[in-house]
């Protein structure tokens, strides 16, 4: 009888690249200010009661985009976690919600490499799994741009070894 070799669900091994950090802090100090701007903007149209209490509240909003800039990313660093074996590909994710993921080689149908402006200049990419399951996709976030294209090629290779049909 053939042996069956089965992955488990387990932490993946590695970290995401450092640089990473740069990428989420930049994202949340754009999307930070965009609503302490939008928030200040708006009160001062629609406040027709000339009432201190939404200017005292909106004056918390610059303290928490600026703890959420400093605290999050690390956090998220910590978090997010990717691997690749002879047998699978294992990610680790999520921000309020973690999310973990395998999928067998035999079930990958597609891998894509994503490169947005920011991570161009960072030397950063998503590698992006497509595979055969409900879900329909993995994402390993933060890899180095040279890590990740040589990670597609070994995928590509470990896909094509692997008897099945990716379905």
């Amino acid at each position: 009888m053939a042996q069956i070799s089965t992955a488990r669900l387990r932490p993946p091994a590695c970290r995401v690249d450092p640089r990473s950090l740069v990428l989420w802090r930049v994202r949340l100090t754009v999307g930070g200010s965009a609503a302490v701007v939008g928030s200040w903007g708006l009160v001062s149209l629609l406040t027709a009661v000339r009432s201190p209490w939404p200017w005292v509240g909106l004056c918390a909003l610059p303290a928490l985009a600026v703890a959420a800039v400093l605290l999050l990313p690390r956090w998220w660093f910590r978090l997010h976690r990717w691997e690749v074996t002879g047998t699978a590909v294992y990610v680790r994710g999520g921000y309020l919600r973690q999310e973990w993921g395998i999928t067998a080689m035999s079930h990958i149908q597609t891998v894509e490499i994503l490169r947005g402006p920011l991570q161009q200049r960072l030397g950063l990419a998503t590698l992006l799994v497509t595979t055969a399951s409900p879900k329909g996709e993995l994402r390993l976030h933060g890899l180095d741009a040279t890590t990740a294209t040589e990670l597609a090629e070994r995928l590509l290779a470990l896909a094509q070894a692997t008897p099945g049909d990716a379905t």
